[in-house]
């Protein structure tokens, strides 16, 4: 890849006493056979078998579903280019070759008490004509993304969304259907564990989104499913120091966190580039039925318009 460091093999297997070369060279061995498969490190193959829990058949369906869903999703995993792209610019308002985005997604420093990875999420403009839905979830993954690539595998994550600028006019910009393409990726294809699913700041309008989602959440998720008015549920599950100082914590000022993840990903561009043309599927390839996106999600046309009253 390219001006990228990249986590080691070596690092993780110092990281992980469970991490066993042997399961790894059972899946280079099978991903020979997955000819539709693009070549992937030692490194790579890990995040699969950690995030699987080192049991090889589920990491296998993780794989699959991780590049084929990469693949047959461009609204998520295509132009990801902060600096040059229309698409991802419409999200964007230049001020003094500084990006502000209408959404903010970090991954913030420091962790819980469990050492669990916290990636929070917040609007930063208000104003609903400014969000792009698919272009939230592009900035979320591209996020994770250089994340997981350069820091490798870790205990578990969390997602915080602070939902404090949401509001009907955001709704009736959500689509069902990348909705229920975001939420399949999450549960199925991201290698990272998944430990917590958090909305913060809470009011009436998040009912409707909760019922939107809800239909797209396996019970897993569910479970580890939480909403939350105010800090003092939060605070069960998350230090507040780690926070944003807007919203109680200590981790340093929102648009400063926001700049310094901005610059990231834009430094990163020809990895971003470098991925796109080289770590997806080739369906000619593929040893079975060839996919395509109605094979994973089903006919856009079978859900109805949202409308908001």
């Amino acid at each position: 890849m390219a001006s990228i460091k990249l986590v080691s093999f070596e690092e993780e297997l110092k990281k992980n006493p469970e991490l066993k070369e042997s399961d790894i060279q059972i899946l280079r061995e099978w991903c020979k056979k997955q000819t539709h498969l693009p070549k992937m490190s030692d490194s790579e193959l890990t995040l699969f078998l950690h995030s699987n829990y080192y049991q090889l058949e589920p990491t296998k369906i993780t794989i699959d579903t991780f590049f084929t869903v990469r693949t047959h999703v461009p609204e998520f995993f295509c132009n990801r280019d902060l600096i040059n792209d229309k698409e991802v610019k419409k999200a964007t308002k230049t001020v003094t070759n500084d990006f502000i985005i209408d959404r903010t997604t970090q991954i913030l420093e420091g962790t819980t008490r469990e050492g669990h990875t916290i990636i929070y999420g917040r609007l930063i403009d208000s104003e609903p004509s400014y969000f792009v839905h698919s272009d939230v979830v592009k900035l979320l993954f591209m996020t994770i993304d250089l994340w997981l690539y350069t820091e490798g595998t870790c205990n578990g994550h969390i997602l915080i969304v602070d939902m404090k600028n949401v509001s009907l006019g955001h709704v009736a910009r959500l689509s069902p259907v990348t909705l229920k393409k975001f939420f399949y990726y999450l549960q199925e294809g991201l290698p990272v564990r998944l430990k917590g699913f958090h909305l913060t700041n809470v009011s009436p309008v998040v009912d409707i989104i909760f019922n939107m989602i809800k239909p797209f959440m396996k019970k897993q998720l569910l479970d580890m499913f939480h909403m939350h008015s105010t800090n003092d549920t939060l605070e069960n599950f998350v230090p507040l120091e780690v926070l944003p100082n807007e919203v109680g914590g200590q981790a340093g000022p929102m648009q400063e966190l926001h700049d310094k993840q901005m610059k990231k990903l834009a430094d990163h561009v020809a990895w971003f580039k470098e991925d796109e043309a080289n770590h997806r599927i080739n369906e000619s390839l593929r040893p079975d039925k060839t996919k395509i996106a109605t094979d994973l999600f089903g006919v856009e046309g079978s859900f109805k318009k949202l409308e908001i009253d």
